[in-house]
C-alpha cells in the first residue's frame, strides 16, 4: 500500500513537470510569434513613411521656387537649374517621390564631377543644413534648392569652374520622413547639354541611395 501511494506521488510529480515544460515551451513559442509579429508590423509602418527622391519626368510640370534673397528660376520636369550669378551659384532639381511617405529634406553637398559606383557617399554632418526643410508629398512632385553665395566657401572655386566650363558634377540631398526618422541619402549626377541655340540645360540623373538608420544592402 505504500508503495503503490509513492508510486503515485511520483508519477504525479512527474506529470506536473512535463505539463509545466509543455507550458513553458508553448509560451515560449508565443512570445516568440509576437515578437515576430511586432517586428512585421513596424516593418509595414515604416514602408508606410518611407520616402524614396528621384528625379521628376519629362511630362512633369515647371516648378518655380524662390530664394531667401528674392532669386526666382523655374525649373522644368527632369531637369535642374544651374545659375552663377553675380558671383552667386543657385543650384536646383526637379523631383519625385515614388515612396510612400513625405520626404523632408534636411542638406545637401556637392562633389565635383560624376561621382563612380565605388565611390562613398559624404558623411552626414558634412552635409549643409537647408536653410528651411522642403517637402516633397508621396506620388507627387517636389524640388530641391541650395546655393553658394560666398566666393571663400571652400566648395565655391571647384564648383563655378565647372558651372563655367559646362562641366558635369554630382549633388547628394540628405532626407528622412516627416519623424526626422529613415534617414536617406541620394546620390544625383549633373550632366550639361548645349542645345542648337546655345543654350546648356542641365540634366539630373538618380544613381544611388544609402539608408542610415537600418542595415544598407550594400
Amino acid at each position: 500500500m505504500i508503495l503503490a501511494t509513492t508510486d503515485w506521488a511520483t508519477i504525479a510529480t512527474f506529470a506536473t513537470a512535463i505539463g509545466t515544460l509543455v507550458l513553458a515551451f508553448a509560451t515560449f513559442a508565443a512570445v516568440r510569434s509576437a515578437n515576430r509579429s511586432a517586428r512585421i508590423a513596424e516593418a509595414s509602418y515604416l514602408v508606410s513613411l518611407r520616402p524614396v527622391l528621384v528625379t521628376s519626368r519629362l511630362q512633369d510640370p515647371v516648378q518655380k521656387m524662390r530664394w531667401v534673397d528674392d532669386r526666382w528660376t523655374a525649373v522644368e520636369g527632369a531637369q535642374s537649374s544651374v545659375e552663377l550669378v553675380d558671383g552667386r551659384i543657385y543650384l536646383a532639381l526637379s523631383l519625385r517621390n515614388v515612396g510612400s511617405g513625405l520626404a523632408v529634406i534636411f542638406g545637401w553637398s556637392v562633389i565635383i564631377g560624376l561621382a563612380g559606383p565605388d565611390m562613398a557617399h559624404t558623411e552626414p554632418e558634412r552635409f549643409r543644413m537647408q536653410t528651411r526643410d522642403l517637402y516633397s508629398a508621396p506620388g507627387d512632385i517636389g524640388f530641391w534648392q541650395g546655393a553658394i553665395r560666398e566666393a571663400d566657401d571652400p566648395d565655391y572655386p571647384a564648383l563655378s569652374r565647372a558651372i563655367r566650363e559646362c562641366a558635369p558634377f554630382t549633388i547628394e540631398l540628405l532626407y528622412g520622413d516627416h519623424e526626422g526618422g529613415q534617414r536617406t541619402i541620394s546620390r544625383f549626377g549633373l550632366t550639361p547639354h548645349p542645345n542648337a541655340e546655345g543654350v546648356t540645360k542641365w540634366f539630373p540623373s538618380v544613381s544611388r541611395h544609402w539608408y542610415l538608420d537600418r542595415p544598407d544592402p550594400r
